[in-house]
């Protein structure tokens, strides 16, 4: 040993000056490197010999003032490793382990060996120096980060065949690498080391010198839990549940939720009939409950599960740059096919100005819904008037492209779209336009080659087990009653809206949107995704990583990019996404949301919130238009927009209320919000005059007013019954007789 000559001159000045700096004199201030590090090394070797190698005494005793110490820093840089090449390799391993100083104390977790290396993997770096700096002192070159979770995780090590020995730590806990022998592939279970959130790797020791080790980092996936494990006050989602079964026993159709924070799927429920009402508006009695496994359809979620998501995986692929121009990816006919509308209430900028327009729009221009384009051109309405953007008996739609969704008319749209003549110059406004996301459905069909349902199945749904998320249920193995219904007389909005081809059945396992289900085949990056809210809280649980198990599919900077705000004004919009930003998107998102929270929401009535602050996803989708028209002046307005449950940003309210409880009792709290509430519902009756107690806004109220008492019977407190009673003075005495008796039963006695 003492004639050996290292390799690293760099860490023989280290282990030199720590020596000296020491106060250990005894190893002279030598010019010559070797004479350095043999002198040192007889130092060490000496007072070696004076210790027990039993290993049982601490690192703390160990490296304090000693040279013995700093000398074993030494022999574990300038050794090959202790074991003779003639002791068996597990002999060998576990004497390496030997000069780590702590073997005991070093985590034994389960190793077993992996033949395929092939995946995608959050990290796959390569120690040591795996920053690739020269300099040898440098922490960072030994150290990676993670992304993970408490309770799981899997590292794939690969140490270089004639490897004796390396250290492994995980979040500063020592793991035992005897059994990953040198020249194999080993899968290492870490669950016991990883915490929520950011996670560090820690690599080096590697004996001999010269040698490396991969590790490779998987990602996080979903995790069977419960609300105790993340510290989710169990009151507040009874809360929940109490408002929404109120408001289903008074009318509302039906919802279903998720909740997955810190990896783990802690919640999972479902309220109400998968149809609930005939198209006459009267309630149905042979329909079955919704479940867990229930599809709804998604509306304008689609956009951030499909075409966002294909667009974020491509451009972290380097298959797609977000500035690339649109007449450069689907052709002239773009620019060129453009016709001429004047629309009302904007200045037509003459049909070459527009044509330049077109020209120059980007990907990055359609995803920030500043394009140009109309928000809802009905290309499937031949009665629809472009100029006035609405339906004009007897009117001729310029942009006609067919209403039988057939793979024809679906390419006949595309034509249509490159018809359209902006409505405004890009960029100067923000118009919420499904057209963009229409045409981001080609573009990524150009880009990959492929339809964009077989696309989306083949990267993200199979891969991550999804096996209830679908476009078209009904021709891919789903029944009617396997979805939840929207529009009970199909397009006609209870027959106040006529199209040539409308449907008039109650929709179940079809999209609602016309321009997806007649124009688009139902498939389209705007609408036509159906899935569960359980299975949506694994895919949009993608976006806190950036990947799942060992499938990449978002590098960090590029989901920063389409997460950012689109600019300094405009922080509730990233690219696509929605952002609550500062307090605003509170009706979605809640007003305890961090300000990077993004989602989205759909017209049917459904929402996806993600909190990356919190590791949070809620996933929470309704079918609020399976209702009737409640005026037919407003035909958008159904009866099942009025209730609580249709306000989607009460379920984050309520929600972050139980994250934030910190142990004391929150149901006062939740009492007296539950009065707040009702008084707002009935002072909102107040304003509508002379409102019938079938309205649905009455009866929204008496759901809950019904909640509160349900609450109080749960919590027994005279607290929460007081607050009851109080609010039992905003009903009506004449037109609220009924319900008021009724909800005096409904409070128990105690």
């Amino acid at each position: 040993m003492q004639n050996f000559v290292p390799q690293d001159e760099n860490m023989i000045d280290i282990l030199f000056r720590l020596a000296y700096n020491s106060g250990h004199k005894a190893v002279p201030l030598l010019r010559d490197k070797k004479a350095r590090i043999q002198a040192y090394c007889r130092i060490a070797a000496k007072e070696w010999e004076d210790l027990t190698m039993s290993t049982k005494f601490s690192r703390k005793t160990f490296l304090k003032g000693s040279v013995a110490g700093l000398g074993m820093m030494a022999l574990n840089v300038c050794t090959a490793g202790a074991a003779s090449a003639a002791e068996p390799a597990a002999a060998a391993a576990e004497d390496t382990n030997s000069l780590n100083l702590i073997p005991k104390k070093a985590a034994s977790v389960k190793v077993t060996s992996r033949g395929s290396v092939s995946g995608g993997w959050q990290g796959e770096p390569v120690f040591p120096n795996w920053k690739g700096y020269t300099d040898d002192t440098l922490a960072m070159n030994h150290m990676y980060t993670f992304v993970g979770y408490a309770g799981q995780g899997t590292l794939c090590v690969e140490p270089e065949s004639g490897m004796t020995g390396f250290n492994l730590f995980v979040n500063n806990r020592q793991i035992n690498t005897a059994a990953m022998a040198a020249g194999g592939v080993w899968n290492v279970d870490i669950s016991g080391q990883t915490i929520n959130g950011r996670n560090t790797i820690q690599v080096g020791g590697i004996r001999p010198r010269g040698k490396k080790v991969t590790v490779r980092v998987g990602y996080p996936t979903v995790q069977e839990g419960s609300l105790q494990d993340v510290g989710i006050d169990r009151d507040a989602l009874e809360l929940l549940e109490q408002i929404i079964q109120a408001d289903v026993n008074n009318g509302f159709p039906s919802a279903q939720m998720a909740i997955v924070k810190n990896g783990k799927l802690v919640y999972q429920n479902a309220w109400g009939k998968v149809n609930s009402y005939n198209p006459d508006g009267t309630p149905k009695t042979d329909s079955p409950a919704v479940t867990n496994d229930t599809l709804y359809d998604l509306a304008s979620n689609t956009k951030m599960y499909t075409a966002n998501y294909a667009l974020q995986y491509l451009v972290t692929q380097g298959k797609a740059n977000l500035d690339s121009r649109l007449v450069d990816l689907l052709g002239s006919a773009f620019v060129e096919d453009t016709i001429d509308i004047t629309y009302n209430g904007y200045e037509n900028p003459g049909l070459k100005v527009n044509k330049q327009w077109k020209a120059e729009l980007t990907l990055r221009d359609i995803l920030r819904h500043q394009a140009g384009f109309p928000a809802d051109p009905q290309y499937y309405n031949d009665s629809y008037d472009q100029s006035s953007q609405s339906i004009v008996p007897g009117a001729v739609n310029v942009l006609y492209s067919g209403s039988d969704g057939s793979t024809e008319t679906r390419t006949e749209t595309l034509h249509s779209i490159f018809k359209t003549p902006l409505m405004y110059e890009p960029g100067t406004k923000t118009v919420y336009s499904d057209v963009d996301y229409m045409l981001l459905a080609f573009v990524i069909e150009k880009i990959t080659g492929k339809g964009l349902d077989v696309f989306l199945k083949e990267t993200f749904w199979d891969p991550m087990g999804l096996t209830r998320t679908t476009y078209n249920p009904l021709q891919n193995g789903f029944a009617p009653n396997d979805c939840a219904a929207t529009e009970l007389n199909g397009d006609t909005r209870d027959g106040y809206v006529s199209f040539t081809g409308a449907r008039t059945v109650t929709t179940q396992g079809q999209v609602h949107d016309g321009k997806a289900y007649f124009c688009m085949a139902g498939i389209s990056g705007h609408a036509g995704l159906f899935s569960t809210a359980t299975e949506l809280a694994k895919l949009a649980s993608v976006m806190l990583a950036g990947g799942y198990g060992e499938n990449r599919y978002f590098s960090r900077n590029v989901m920063d990019t389409f997460t950012a705000p689109k600019k300094e004004d405009a922080a509730n919009w990233g690219l696509g996404w929605w952002r609550e930003g500062d307090n605003q998107r509170c009706w979605y998102f809640g007003t305890q949301s961090s300000p990077n929270t993004i989602g989205h929401q759909g017209w049917t009535g459904t929402l996806t919130m993600i909190d990356p602050s919190e590791n949070l996803v809620v996933v929470y989708l309704t079918n609020k238009i399976n209702s009737r028209i409640t005026d037919p002046a407003n035909v958008n307005n159904f009866n099942g927009n009025w209730y609580t449950a249709s306000t989607l940003g009460f379920v984050a309210q309520l929600l972050y209320q139980g994250l934030q409880n910190h142990g004391t009792d929150p149901n006062n709290a939740y009492s007296a919000l539950l009065e707040d509430m009702a008084e707002s519902k009935f002072a909102l009756v107040a304003e509508g005059g002379s409102v019938p107690a079938t309205h649905p806004l009455v009866r929204s109220g008496y759901a809950v007013l019904e909640a509160m008492a349900a609450h109080a019977n749960s919590t027994h407190s005279y607290m929460d019954r007081s607050y009851f009673n109080d609010a039992l003075t905003l009903l009506d005495d004449t037109r609220d007789a009924e319900e008021l008796a009724k909800l005096k039963k409904m409070l128990n006695k105690f």
